[in-house]
């Protein structure tokens, strides 16, 4: 299987000390996934603002109770501007996940440009196919309600 990359974008009519005050703490992750996926973090991250080498250690199920272990890191934190995660172990062969965050007008234009592939060649590929792609785009619509919700509508 090649890597996947998927784009979403969505514009966040605050401004960008608040959004990036927001999308900086690992915690507030919990706020934009769907409960469907049963997303847990491990690691001691309440009030702790990411930095590069943050280790953020989680539990998910996002397949009909199959739990799986998920170790995340933050590699790159430029401040307002933009914070990639890449996983370390976990349910993926390579995630790669950048959030950018672009001033525009009175508000902010977030970026997420995810890169990922999964294991097990032809059998990976049908797993992507029939579980895996529906999932990611489903936590990514919810995450886009959720942001609406929290910030208001673009």
């Amino acid at each position: 299987m090649q890597v996947k990359e998927k784009r979403w974008s969505q514009y966040i009519p605050r401004p960008l000390d608040e959004v990036w005050a927001f999308f900086s703490r690992p915690e507030n992750l919990n706020n934009m996934t769907p409960g469907t996926v049963s997303f847990e973090i491990c690691s001691d991250v309440a009030g702790v603002e990411m930095f590069p080498g943050m280790i953020v250690r989680y539990r998910i199920s996002p397949f009909g109770g199959i739990r799986m272990r998920w170790v995340t890191e933050i590699t790159h934190v430029a401040e307002g501007r933009y914070f990639i995660d890449e996983q370390r172990f976990g349910p993926y062969a390579f995630w790669h996940h950048l959030h950018r965050f672009e001033p525009q007008g009175d508000g902010v234009l977030m970026t997420d440009i995810l890169h990922y592939k999964v294991p097990y060649g032809i059998l990976g590929d049908v797993v992507n196919m029939l579980l895996v792609e529906p999932k990611i785009n489903e936590i990514f619509s919810f995450r886009k309600k959720a942001v609406e919700e929290m910030f208001g509508k673009g």
